[in-house]
């Protein structure tokens, strides 16, 4: 096996594996055995080692020393600490943006809305989520993109990886459903609208409302499931 096949198989391992800790497939502490790794995604020890080292430096899996390697616990703290993180680190990138973004910048936010407003048909509940998520995340990140900084872009993609388990959580309870697809819509005109008209202090007060709104509704999801 050369080297270039041997990296594919450890990026497959690794987006395989996290998507199945982000949907819940492992619980948070569980306990991941190399046995039902390998028979599960059909992998050899070397791709799956180096995607839980990945996963590791992404806190989404704990390192047992001599012991192996556990799904990373879930916390109401850990939820608040990285969200208020979110919400510092975007509500930074939002002001970089008015102060540097240009017209295509502008139109590139206005697109990514028109298509995240539209309504989309799907096979399921599943294809629903994940086609409303991935338009949500390219709204948020055209809105960003202004800043013209890949360092702190780094960073919040790095914050990013670390909320998807709880994101997840909410995403279940508002794409699937109409009322609360409705008013993340209507927020997301409000904010169109404020950011094109430059209005740096109410769109960063804006930004951070609409980023903590999900925490309340995660944290009944994590009670109903027994994870707080």
């Amino acid at each position: 096996m050369d080297s270039t096949t041997r990296e594919n198989l450890g990026v497959s391992a690794y987006h395989r594996l996290k998507s199945d800790i982000i949907r819940n497939v492992y619980k948070p502490g569980e306990k991941l055995l190399m046995s039902r790794l390998k028979e599960r995604y059909d992998l050899g020890v070397g791709p799956l080692r180096e995607a839980l080292s990945q996963l590791v430096a992404e806190r989404l899996v704990v390192a047992i020393s001599q012991r192996g390697f556990r799904v990373a616990p879930m916390s109401l703290a850990e939820l608040n600490d990285i969200y208020d993180a979110r919400a510092q680190i975007e509500g930074l990138l939002l002001r970089l943006s008015i102060e540097r973004g240009d017209d295509s910048w502008e139109a590139d936010i206005l697109a990514r809305a028109h298509t995240l407003s539209k309504v989309v048909k799907v096979n399921s509940s599943e294809e629903l989520l994940e086609v409303w998520d991935t338009r949500h995340q390219a709204f948020h990140s055209a809105i960003v993109s202004g800043c013209r900084s890949p360092h702190l872009l780094q960073i919040r993609d790095s914050l990013f990886d670390q909320v998807e388990r709880y994101r997840h959580l909410w995403l279940r309870e508002t794409v699937l459903s109409e009322e609360a697809l409705a008013r993340k819509h209507q927020e997301h005109t409000e904010l169109v609208e404020v950011i094109l008209a430059r209005d740096i202090e109410r769109a960063t007060r804006m930004m951070r409302e609409h980023l903590m709104t999900p925490v309340p509704i995660i944290t009944e999801a994590m009670r109903q499931q027994g994870l707080a």
